[in-house]
């Protein structure tokens, strides 16, 4: 996979190769599953739509019934991404064939070596999720950042959890606070539509990321809860 420039936004803003948020943030609907969840957020003015391919997930959709919802994606200009946990080669092969992602998001241990094979064989971009507890967990991107287009950092689970992120839980965004990266970054980990405005104050996310926290059950997308977190994304 070729490294990408830096984005020209941020290079136009005096960034000096490093990308932090000048401009509005955007945001990704995590763990579609439903034509109706799909609609809000692309009516909402989600940028970004997950679909997850990971088992223990509430959120668990098969590439085919992915690639049905992912038409009006397309049509409206946003983004399918791929949500995987430390896919095996055949797996990716079958969600890029049923999805035809965009974006491919690596939410287990992916090493660096990995993420590069990953990115090759399946020729989409790659977001690698860091889960973040202590200011460490920040510098590890470090590794990442020349092999993918996106970052995101998510609350760490704990040791016993069954998957690595849709719990609900934050972490302290003020690690974040000041930081700079040479590739844009989405902020993760127990947002709702009632603390995304002060999470993206505290840290300065240019880009957010919600599952759970726009849902009425686990798995359940709420269209309301949809509409009122990408509302208040605009308002921050």
């Amino acid at each position: 996979m070729k490294t990408e420039p830096v984005p020209a936004a941020a290079l136009a803003a005096g960034l000096c190769g490093h990308y932090s948020a000048r401009m509005a943030a955007k945001a990704k609907i995590c763990g579609v599953s439903t034509p109706e969840a799909v609609g809000a957020a692309l009516d909402g003015g989600a940028a970004f739509l997950g679909f997850m391919f990971f088992a223990n997930s509430p959120r668990n959709i098969a590439p085919e019934a992915a690639g049905r919802l992912a038409p009006p994606i397309r049509a409206r200009g946003a983004k399918a991404v791929a949500v995987t946990v430390d896919p095996s080669d055949s797996e990716l092969d079958a969600i890029v064939a049923g999805l035809a992602p965009d974006l491919i998001q690596l939410h287990g241990k992916e090493s660096p070596a990995r993420v590069r094979e990953i990115a090759q064989r399946s020729g989409r971009g790659v977001i690698k999720v860091l889960p973040v507890s202590e200011p460490a967990d920040i510098a590890a991107a470090q590794a990442y950042e020349p092999l993918v287009e996106h970052l995101m950092f998510e609350t760490k689970p704990p040791k016993d959890a069954d998957r690595p992120g849709g719990l609900g839980v934050t972490f302290d965004w003020t690690l974040l606070e000041g930081r700079r990266f040479q590739r844009p970054w989405f902020l993760a980990g127990g947002l709702n539509p009632w603390n995304v405005g002060e999470a993206i104050g505290v840290s300065g996310a240019p880009l957010v990321d919600v599952s759970s926290g726009v849902e009425r059950g686990p798995g359940l997308k709420d269209p309301a809860l949809i509409q009122a977190f990408l509302d208040a994304v605009r308002r921050a």
